[in-house]
């Protein structure tokens, strides 16, 4: 076990002194050497790596929470090929924006790069600021994007942690407390810190993060790692049993119903409020099935509060299930009958805008993945048709 004031065995013929509460931690230059090395020799060709334009590592690296990598590179050529600069993000229509980012999930985030882009294009002469204070001040920055900022595209010496860092070091160093717990974050992060490299902090961080990726996984590649002889759990035996996880969130299953009502070859969608889950995206209307209801009650019921509108299921369509962080959603898709109301203008009690929308359409939409999927059935199973007849605003 480590711990204050405990000597670690961290390489073959050399015992270090390891503190996690602010004494002087001696050179680990070694260790940091042979991360630099192992980038230099493995670093994956990632398009914001290509100059690390400032503007580009801030895209790249608010995509890439909670996102896989391959995913979020995909994106990234598609975002900066319709938004190339600061300037273009902060002019563009928020549903363009939505769109670009729909599957990602967390909109909160791209609404927040509108709302900095605006900032930048302010204050900023519309480039990213290259202060941390400046970055932190920005909406949607916090402090690990702010150090990752200043650190990858203006060379400033901040280490930053994410989750293959935690990992990482947890390993390395034996970190015996949850990654979760503030104490034990603020310990890997002053690790990290200290090991830093004066002026090498771009190639450092990316290092540590890529080597977690590729190296030190969930279930590491032990047999070809280059810090084995410096890694603690791997001499104690324990590489499985690192990083301590905190208490696990319970995953909450929701049922939720749906419905698609056509009317004169259209589709009707509506757009959810700004503030609340999934803000700003269209869907097809519906809600959370109450206790004692079947999916078909649901739907009749929250067509009539949303809109006021009497419907009538005719057929179920599917049942698509989609999991997100905390919580996993059965949704309900029913073909609805329109039956009356005020379908031209009618009242929005849980939107901010409603359309009549031709099939072929639907594509502009940014939609949630739950409703994409439904989009995405609609089409296959009817080839598009309603194309060229217009759509009804409200």
């Amino acid at each position: 076990m480590t711990g204050r004031g405990l000597p670690v065995k961290v390489s073959d013929n050399t015992l270090y002194f390891l503190s996690f509460f602010g004494e002087r931690m001696p050179d680990f230059h070694p260790v940091a050497q042979t991360l630099l090395d192992w980038f230099a020799q493995n670093m994956r060709p990632l398009p914001w790596r290509a100059d690390y334009s400032p503007y580009h590592v801030w895209i790249s690296e608010v995509m890439l929470q909670q996102t896989q990598m391959e995913r979020g590179v995909e994106y990234f050529r598609r975002w900066i090929a319709a938004l190339p600069d600061p300037p273009a993000v902060a002019t563009a229509h928020e549903d363009e924006v939505l769109k670009l980012w729909e599957g990602l999930g967390y909109y909160s985030r791209a609404r927040n790069l509108i709302k900095a882009a605006r900032v930048m294009v302010r204050d900023h002469h519309g480039r990213v600021p290259d202060d941390e204070a400046a970055l932190r001040a920005l909406p949607g920055i916090g402090p690990y994007t702010a150090r990752a900022i200043a650190s990858l595209a203006f060379g400033h010496d901040l280490a930053v942690v994410d989750a293959n860092v935690e990992r990482v070091f947890s390993r390395l160093f034996d970190v015996d407390t949850p990654v979760r717990e503030t104490a034990t974050k603020r310990r890997i992060a002053d690790l990290a810190q200290q090991l830093l490299p004066p002026g090498r902090a771009r190639d450092y961080n990316q290092a540590v993060m890529e080597f977690g990726a590729l190296v030190c996984r969930k279930n590491p590649d032990c047999g070809h790692c280059p810090l084995a002889a410096h890694c603690e759990a791997r001499r104690l035996g324990i590489v499985a049993h690192r990083p301590v996880p905190g208490k696990q969130a319970d995953i909450q299953h929701v049922d939720v119903a749906t419905g698609v009502v056509r009317r004169g070859g259209l589709l009707f969608i509506q757009r959810r409020p700004e503030d609340g889950v999934w803000g700003g995206l269209w869907e097809f209307p519906g809600g959370t099935v109450e206790p004692g209801e079947i999916p078909e009650q649901t739907i009749v019921r929250e067509y009539m509060e949303e809109l006021e509108w009497a419907v009538a299921p005719t057929r179920r369509i599917a049942t698509i299930r989609h999991g997100y962080t905390r919580f996993r959603v059965t949704l309900h898709c029913f073909e609805l009958e329109f039956l009356h109301g005020d379908a031209e203008n009618p009242p929005l009690h849980e939107a901010t805008q409603c359309r009549w929308i031709p099939l072929a359409d639907l594509g502009r939409y940014a939609l949630p993945a739950g409703h994409r999927k439904l989009a995405d059935m609609l089409s296959a199973a009817e080839g598009g048709e309603g194309e060229g007849e217009g759509e009804r605003k409200k």
